[in-house]
């Protein structure tokens, strides 16, 4: 008697037991009044609604669904509707209450637009920290590279000479200042005057480093190259892979002729020419107000024609340039017809990055 109580009792219990755990939700399913919406469901509706970007998709308690949604290289709308699609998608299915979303976007490496000019004295340098300043006050996210190695003069040019770069993870911290424009330089580097007897590979190492940087929320990175067709501009192409690139010359025919030649060196590396800009074109005398093209005038312009390659603007000579410049202040920050004469190219280049790339970045 006491035999069959006990084998009854065994059998109430695992009967107890067995559909106790019927009633649980498992790894793959849910229920919730009776209906049960699948994982592979799950996964499949995400999928389709998520257009192709979510994982990491779970069932939690309570009927919870989570995902991952990868919006990397969407605008804000799109993000926003993308995730109204999946929530609704899933909320539609049986059992679902509620759908979390967490959205990650890879960090993209910022684009690179490099200043050359094939010769040296065209004011190519100058002319990079205006552009660098003109397009931050544009409202773009803007750094600057001095890839000048044996020639550096981006830290006199925005008064930070005596600042150093800090290191995080083993990378270089660009230096920041008053204009908006973090930069890096060798002149950050090395004690001013100091001379830099390094070959080619040495060159191009630190190039490297300045441009792997810790540039945080910046898009858009301005590199100064040195003058000329050597290895820091072989490096740039065949590591960096620029955006684009700007051509400075000044209106005579011996400066147009290196600028040509670092035409071709950049369509050779498929690099896009953005265009041309005519530096040092025409200079108003202080004292009498006359207007006299000591460099000629037009050269840049003619020379873009030939090669159907856009005219970006002309920059004209003048004493304000080069005393705001030593004085550590970019001319483009300012008030003037200076100053109107960088924003003015700074546009024109900000529409080509935006036709090309979009204005997401």
């Amino acid at each position: 008697m006491r035999f069959c109580c006990a084998r009854a009792l065994i059998s109430y219990r695992r009967g107890q037991a067995s559909a106790g755990k019927a009633c649980l939700p498992g790894p793959h399913r849910f229920m919730r009044e009776g209906k049960m919406a699948e994982q592979n469901e799950l996964e499949a509706v995400a999928a389709t609604a998520g257009q192709g970007r979510a994982s990491a998709v779970r069932l939690r308690d309570g009927g919870v669904v989570s995902l991952v949604l990868d919006v990397a290289g969407l605008e804000p709308l799109a993000r926003d509707k993308l995730e109204i699609a999946v929530k609704g998608a899933l909320l539609a299915l049986d059992g679902v209450t509620k759908v979390q979303v967490a959205m990650t976007a890879e960090r993209r490496p910022p684009r690179i637009i490099v200043v050359g000019s094939g010769k040296g004295g065209v004011g190519k340098s100058t002319f990079s920290a205006n552009l660098a300043v003109a397009l931050h006050r544009a409202g773009r996210k803007v750094g600057l590279v001095d890839a000048d190695i044996y020639g550096p003069s981006q830290p006199r040019l925005f008064d930070c000479e005596d600042v150093k770069p800090t290191a995080r993870d083993q990378k270089l911290v660009p230096v920041s200042n008053d204009f908006g424009v973090p930069i890096l330089s060798m002149g950050h580097l090395v004690p001013p005057g100091q001379a830099i007897a390094w070959r080619g590979p040495m060159a191009g190492n630190a190039l490297g480093q300045l441009i792997d940087a810790h540039w945080g929320d910046v898009t858009d990175i301005i590199v100064d190259l040195p003058p000329g067709t050597g290895d820091v501009q072989l490096s740039m192409l065949q590591k960096h892979k620029p955006a684009g690139a700007v051509i400075v010359s000044t209106p005579q025919d011996l400066a147009l002729m290196d600028a040509v030649r670092a035409i071709s060196l950049f369509e050779q590396g498929k690099v896009p020419v953005i265009g041309l800009i005519e530096n040092m074109a025409g200079y108003v005398c202080p004292h009498c107000g006359e207007l006299s093209d000591p460099f000629g005038i037009g050269g840049a312009e003619a020379a873009a024609k030939s090669m159907s390659l856009p005219f970006l603007g002309r920059v004209p000579l003048d004493m304000t340039i080069r005393r705001a410049s030593d004085a550590g202040v970019p001319p483009a920050s300012g008030e003037g017809l200076i100053a109107d004469a960088f924003i003015g190219i700074a546009a024109r280049i900000s529409t080509w990055i935006d036709n090309r790339f979009g204005t997401a970045g």
